[in-house]
């Protein structure tokens, strides 16, 4: 070989050699940097946050039941009429120039002759309210339902779902604020506001009205032109979230004529109705929504002094 060609041979193995070398240092850089996985080896994730989908709203309204502070629904209600506008709805209802709705369902029913029971539900609709509504048809038993408008503003179909069932709804304030409390315009809007959102999704206003807590003096009965619906057998749902308490204060309390009070928004109170059904209707009960209960005339107070269980297990 001659000279000439060794040099040539010498200078290409010393590119090779440079070039791997580059390589080699590359591919340290990227071990090092966690940017390439040795051979064999399981890939491993970043620790750095990925991106996620934005926070849909809660399943569960967190609007608090009849004896305890309110709060928001974590449900984000659709926009609402202004408050002026459900003024204007409730006094066209005052003045008699718009009926609020009975909707009683099925046949009259006469409970001067029969065992009659008012199975009642405050501060829906929410995402349990299906499930009972699914229970209360198993058994044809109509109920009263009292809801909040922030939650009817949230879950309107549920609202057209109860309606359509031929249960009978009620008013039960935009926000379950005590109305003891408020001044007379206040009163007006909470109870505006949700008459115009009942009537948005179901097409007509509450007959009824449920104050929050129970809580009402002689200002509210004048100054509320509706009959204001108490109960007489408090099940305290809210408190003991067991659904075995629940059903047995409700079945031993029982009385014909009687207004029971629950609230949907708690799973633990839907689970227990079934046996409540069952065990009311064993015991020769009708259950009535309250406009059936007074043949479709309830007086301007229902259950002036409502019965706590107190100590019943």
């Amino acid at each position: 070989m001659s000279a000439g060609a060794a040099r040539r041979g010498a200078a290409r193995v010393a590119a090779v050699v440079t070039m791997a070398a580059a390589m080699c240092a590359t591919v340290h850089q990227r071990l090092d940097a966690g940017t390439l996985q040795p051979a064999g080896a399981t890939p491993t994730r970043s620790t750095a946050p990925r991106p996620t989908p934005s926070a849909t709203p809660s399943a569960t309204p967190s609007v608090t039941p009849s004896s305890v502070p309110s709060a928001t629904p974590s449900a984000t209600p659709r926009p609402t009429p202004s408050s002026g506008a459900g003024a204007a709805v409730v006094a066209r209802v005052e003045a008699g120039r718009e009926k609020p709705v009975n909707r009683p369902a099925g046949q009259p029913v006469d409970c001067r002759r029969v065992k009659c029971v008012a199975l009642t539900f405050d501060d829906g609709p929410g995402p349990y309210t299906d499930t009972l509504l699914r229970h209360l048809a198993a058994h044809q038993a109509p109920a009263t339902f009292f809801v909040v408008g922030q939650n009817v503003a949230a879950y309107p179909s549920v609202l057209r779902r109860t309606a359509a069932a031929g249960h009978e709804i009620g008013n039960h304030t935009w926000s379950h604020q005590d109305l003891t409390k408020l001044s007379a315009a206040a009163v007006r809007t909470e109870l505006a506001r949700t008459d115009e959102a009942v009537k948005a999704a179901v097409g007509f206003v509450p007959a009824l009205v449920r104050p929050p807590y129970g809580a009402f003096d002689n200002t509210l009965r004048v100054r509320i032109k509706r009959p204001l619906v108490l109960w007489s057998v408090d099940t305290l749902d809210w408190l003991h979230r067991d659904s075995a308490r629940v059903a047995r204060v409700a079945i031993r309390s029982a009385r014909p004529g009687g207004v029971i009070l629950f609230h949907d928004i708690h799973p633990t109170t839907v689970k227990a109705i079934p046996r409540v059904l069952k065990a009311l209707s064993r015991k020769g009960y009708t259950f009535v929504t309250v406009s059936q209960l007074f043949d479709g005339r309830p007086p301007r107070l229902v259950y002036n002094a409502p019965h706590q269980p107190g100590s019943e297990p």
